[in-house]
C-alpha cells in the first residue's frame, strides 16, 4: 500500500492520458493520490479530478510563484473551494526566492495568510520551499505550538532544518531528487529523519526519479522514493508503504486508521504494547499527543488494555524472535502482574525478555518487586534521562524524589537479571559524559544514550 501524497495531475502533459496514468499507479500498488492545486484555476481543476477518482484526493492554495496578486479577498475564495468533502489541505503553498515570480513581501503575507485560513479550517498545509530557508523556519517556527500540521514537501534543505522541524512535528517528504547520482548529502538526511514523520510523494509531472530521469514523471514512480527510503532505514518496501500510508492518514484523513497493536516487530524482536498509562509525563514523550511508532498506533485506553492469554497468542513461539521486549509508550510495571503471566509463558518457551522501564515499579505496586524478576525478566532497560534529580523531575513531570526511587530501584534489579541497562535521551540540557559516569561508576550498570527526534 503506497500513497502519493504530491502529484500535479491537472498540468496539460496529463490531458491524453489520465486514465493510463491512474491504472498504472494502481497496478503498482498506489491506493491513494493527494494532489494540490497552485491557483484558484487549478483548484477547479483538483475539485473535477476527486470527484472524477475515487483514490484521488486534494489540496487547494496559491502557491509562491502565483502571489504577485495576492490580496485578503483571495481568502475567501480559497476557503469556499476547501469546503469540499475531498480536499483535505490548503496547498501548494509557501515561500519561492529562486525565481523573481513573486515579491518576497507578497509571498511571506499569501503564505501567513493560508495558514491562518488553514488553523481556521483545522486543515495541515502542504509547504513549497526553496531558496528561502532563514524565512520559512521563522515563520513556521511562529505556529508550531499553535497545532498546525504541515507537509514540507520536496525537502531539499538542511539537516539542522530537517530536525527543527521534526521536533515541530512536521512531515517531511522526498521527491525523485532523492535517487539521484549526486543527492548523498539528501539521503543521508533522510537517514536521520523519524521514519514517523515521513511521507511519500513523487512531485508529478516533475523530479522524475532514476532511472526513468528525464521522462514526465508520474505517481507510479513513488515506489522508487519508497525504495529509497527503504534502504535509508533498513525496511522493507512493504514497511514504509504501512509506515507512510499510516503517516499520510494522521496528517490528511486519507485511508483508515491504522488499530492498536498489542504486539509489534521491529528487526528481529517482539514488543509488548502492555499500557499507555504512565506515572510521568516527560517532556519528549509522545504517548497523549502522537503515540505512533514506525506505523504502529500504540495508542491505548485503559478500556482496551487486553488480558495476557491476548498477548500469548499473538506472541506465539517466542522462540522465533531475537527478544520479547516489554514496552510501548506507556511504563509496563503499572500491569506488573500481567507482564509477570506472560513473561513465565515467554521463558518456558525458551524465549528471551527484556522490560522498558522507568523504574518506578516498586514504587507503583507499592512493594519491591525487583526480586520478583528472577527467572522472569533477562535485561532491564531503564530511563535514568538524567544524573541530576532536579533535572530528571523537571523532564519527567514528577517529585524529585522519584530519582532516588529509579536508582535504588536500579541497584535493586542487578542482583536478579542477567543485565541492566540505563538510557537517556540526547536533548541539549543533559550532560551526557556526567550521565555516564553516574551510571557506570556509581550504579555499575551499563550506558546508553538514544537519539530525541
Amino acid at each position: 500500500m503506497l500513497i502519493d501524497t504530491h502529484a500535479h495531475l491537472f498540468y496539460p502533459n496529463f490531458e491524453d492520458d489520465l486514465e493510463e496514468v491512474i491504472q498504472r499507479a494502481e497496478e503498482a500498488g498506489i491506493d491513494f493520490i493527494l494532489v494540490p492545486a497552485t491557483d484558484l484555476q487549478s483548484a477547479e481543476k483538483v475539485i473535477k479530478l476527486t470527484e472524477q477518482y475515487d483514490m484521488i484526493y486534494g489540496a487547494v492554495g496559491i502557491h509562491p510563484h502565483e502571489t504577485k496578486g495576492w490580496n485578503s479577498s483571495l481568502v475567501e475564495e480559497i476557503e469556499s473551494l476547501a469546503g469540499h468533502n475531498k480536499i483535505v489541505a490548503i496547498g501548494e503553498i509557501g515561500l519561492d526566492y529562486y525565481y523573481d515570480y513573486s515579491p518576497k513581501e507578497k509571498q511571506i503575507e499569501a503564505f501567513k495568510s493560508q495558514i491562518d485560513l488553514a488553523l481556521k479550517l483545522d486543515l495541515p498545509i502542504i509547504v513549497h520551499n526553496r531558496d528561502s530557508d532563514e524565512d520559512m523556519m521563522e515563520i513556521i517556527g511562529s505556529y508550531c505550538s499553535s497545532g498546525l500540521k504541515a507537509q514540507f514537501h520536496c525537502f531539499n534543505g538542511s539537516q539542522k532544518d530537517a530536525y527543527e522541524l521534526m521536533h515541530m512535528g512536521y512531515m517531511i517528504s522526498f521527491t525523485g531528487n532523492i535517487t539521484f547520482k549526486k543527492a548523498d548529502e539528501l539521503r543521508e538526511i533522510l537517514k536521520n529523519i523519524r521514519i514517523d514523520q515521513i511521507l511519500l510523494e513523487t512531485d508529478s509531472p516533475f523530479l522524475t526519479p532514476v532511472p526513468y530521469r528525464g521522462k514526465r514523471n508520474e505517481p507510479a514512480n513513488v515506489k522508487f522514493i519508497a525504495e529509497q527510503v527503504a534502504e535509508a532505514h533498513n525496511l522493507s518496501v512493504a514497511d514504509v508503504g504501512r509506515i507512510t500510508s499510516f503517516n499520510a492518514f494522521r496528517i490528511f484523513g486519507i485511508g483508515s486508521k491504522t488499530p492498536t497493536s498489542f504486539t509489534y516487530k521491529i528487526g528481529n524482536s517482539l514488543y509488548i504494547n502492555i499500557t499507555n498509562r504512565c506515572d510521568s509525563h516527560c517532556s519528549f514523550c509522545r504517548r497523549k499527543s502522537d503515540p505512533v511508532l514506525k506505523g504502529y498506533n500504540l495508542g491505548m485506553e485503559r478500556s482496551e488494555e487486553p488480558d495476557a492469554e491476548v498477548y500469548i497468542k499473538e506472541i506465539g513461539d517466542p522462540a522465533e524472535h531475537e527478544e520479547i521486549i516489554f514496552c510501548g509508550y506507556g511504563e509496563p510495571t503499572i500491569r506488573w502482574d500481567v507482564v509477570k503471566q506472560i513473561s513465565r509463558y515467554v521463558k518456558d518457551k525458551g524465549g528471551h525478555t527484556r522490560l522498558n522501564t522507568n523504574g518506578h515499579g516498586s514504587h507503583i505496586n507499592k512493594r519491591n518487586i525487583a526480586p520478583e524478576f528472577k527467572g522472569l525478566i533477562d535485561v532491564v532497560s531503564i530511563s535514568l534521562n538524567s544524573f541530576n534529580a532536579k533535572q530528571y523531575a523537571e523532564l519527567m513531570g514528577i517529585e524529585t524524589g522519584m530519582f532516588n526511587e529509579m536508582v535504588s530501584f536500579a541497584k535493586n534489579v542487578k542482583s536478579y537479571v542477567e543485565k541492566v541497562i540505563m538510557t537517556i535521551v540526547s536533548v541539549d540540557e543533559v550532560d551526557i559524559a556526567k550521565a555516564r559516569k553516574t551510571v557506570e561508576e556509581k550504579i555499575g550498570a551499563e550506558f546508553r544514550a538514544r537519539p530525541y527526534f
